[in-house]
């Protein structure tokens, strides 16, 4: 399977993004604040992310967006086991990654935080 990042696996849905916040459950790894909602649907469907970092850390938009691109990849590039156990599952996770560092990390970093939230939602599911 390609790794890819397709519009369909960004959360768009105002009224999911405010399910999630409102039924999600949340916990914290430093830089994230990470906001996770499981759902089983009858059919495999990828799961959903929502990436945002905070405007009044970073006032800078091309700061904010090279945080972003940085999380985007390091998900992109490690996203195959929560795929995969949603598919086998056939459950859908909506998930929301909130960066609330006050620094801009490396991208090596931030990848293993990625790692680290992605191998606990998959924990989580089991």
């Amino acid at each position: 399977m390609r790794q890819t990042f397709t519009k369909e696996e960004r959360l768009r849905s105002k009224k999911q993004i405010s399910r999630l916040f409102n039924e999600g459950k949340s916990f914290f790894q430093y830089p994230f604040k990470v906001f996770s909602l499981k759902e089983k649907t009858g059919e495999p469907t990828f799961p959903q992310v929502l990436i945002t970092v905070s405007k009044r850390n970073f006032k800078k938009a091309v700061e904010r967006n090279l945080i972003k691109r940085r999380i985007k990849e390091a998900y992109r590039k490690n996203k195959m086991p929560l795929v995969e156990s949603c598919m086998s599952k056939s459950t859908t996770v909506l998930l929301g990654l909130i960066y609330t560092g006050k620094t801009i990390l490396s991208y090596a970093e931030i990848e293993k935080k990625i790692i680290l939230i992605l191998q606990h939602l998959i924990e989580q599911d089991e």
